[in-house]
């Protein structure tokens, strides 16, 4: 008889939680060079059906490298090109405002002495309101994109890199799935799953930009395109990317055009991003993320703590990596992966799960055991 020593679940979750912490204060440390590994890492998991189908049809191993590098190279360059573009229009967009911006701050003091509200502490308030917080908030959050674009040499290096081992890594793990079985499927679903939000996330991204830079148009808002770009790239924000690419335009309107312009920009892009996001694109996405919105949420602060700007944009195939690789491939998960997704397991899941081992359910009694197994307990 073998003496098993179980550690108590308290301290399990316990020592667990603090390897967390160690290994995102560790990434944090080398978020400068993880960050562009793992942007590699998402854009070749994104063009590898383009790989897959050029080595179908028998092309040269070459171009099933080049076609593929060579989508991701103009993506990027468009990328660096309109940030780096809205970063300068920001700088010298704010400053232009600051007449406007006295205007509406003496209407709000007037309009609060109408009702009955006054004081210094009223006052103080409407005077700590400057838009320009927000311009250089949006200015920031372009420029920590450019900055983790800017290292465009070792991206390329590291898609190249990946690239040409993406057909040995492929039959690394077809070779690898008799041993491993669990582990190699989640790694596949992950890469299906993220193929999927990254495809869903641009064609409805693109959508919702049309339809918000041709309201802004309409408004008379200024640089209805570079808002829409915005609106495209805060589309892959969980939770807050859509505030956060309303409030420029939004504030521009109330700048440009007064309190009427402000709720028009605002309904309008509630409108379309509520049709498009909310009614539309759920249909298409259906269960991709496998993640629960409270854990949605707490992927993108953690995440954007940990590898700023990018991190944010990053945070749903992040939390697909974290949950293929700690949850879905070990057999025993089943329960963790209920919990992060909020969906229960199927029967034969919840069944495994109840073993506590990963293998199949004990027979019922009188029942003979399946095939291979012993009848001994």
């Amino acid at each position: 008889m073998t003496d098993q020593r179980v550690l108590p679940r308290p301290l399990v979750l316990l020592l667990c939680t603090a390897g967390a912490v160690v290994t995102l204060a560790g990434v944090k440390a080398v978020g400068s060079i993880l960050g562009p590994v793992l942007l590699a890492l998402v854009l070749v998991m994104a063009v590898s059906p383009v790989r897959t189908r050029l080595d179908a049809r028998g092309a040269p191993g070459w171009l099933q490298v080049a076609v593929p590098l060579a989508i991701v190279l103009v993506v990027l360059l468009g990328m660096m090109a309109v940030l780096t573009l809205s970063v300068a229009q920001l700088a010298g967009l704010a400053p232009t405002y600051g007449d406007q911006f006295g205007e509406i701050v003496a209407q709000l003091r007037d309009f609060a002495a109408r009702l009955g509200i006054g004081g210094k502490q009223i006052d103080q308030a409407i005077r700590s309101f400057d838009p320009g917080k927000v311009f250089t908030f949006v200015q920031g959050f372009a420029s920590g994109l450019l900055g983790a674009f800017s290292g465009l040499v070792l991206i390329v290096v590291l898609l190249l890199a990946m690239c040409l081992d993406a057909r040995s890594f492929s039959k690394v793990l077809a070779h690898g799935r008799a041993s491993r079985p669990k582990l190699v499927a989640a790694l596949d679903d992950f890469a299906h799953k993220t193929r999927r939000y990254l495809v869903v996330s641009t064609v409805f991204g693109l959508v919702c930009a049309a339809l918000d830079a041709a309201a802004l148009w309409a408004l008379g808002v200024p640089l209805p395109l570079l808002w829409g770009v915005l609106a495209l790239i805060t589309n892959y924000i969980p939770n807050i990317g859509f505030v956060i690419g309303l409030i420029p335009p939004a504030l521009l309107g109330l700048l440009e055009g007064g309190f009427e312009t402000m709720l028009l920009v605002i309904a309008a892009y509630i409108a379309i991003n509520f049709v498009v996001q909310s009614l539309v694109q759920p249909k298409f996405l259906g269960d991709a993320v496998g993640l629960s919105t409270t854990v949605t949420f707490l992927s993108l602060i953690v995440w954007a703590f940990v590898l700023g700007p990018l991190g944010a944009l990053l945070a749903i195939p992040l939390s697909l990596l974290v949950r293929a690789v700690l949850i879905d491939g070990d057999p025993r998960g089943g329960w963790a992966a209920a919990l992060v997704s909020g969906e229960l397991p199927a029967e034969g899941e919840r069944d495994r799960a109840s073993s506590g081992d990963g293998s199949a359910p004990p027979a019922e009694p009188g029942t003979a055991p399946p095939p291979g197994a012993s009848a001994v307990p």
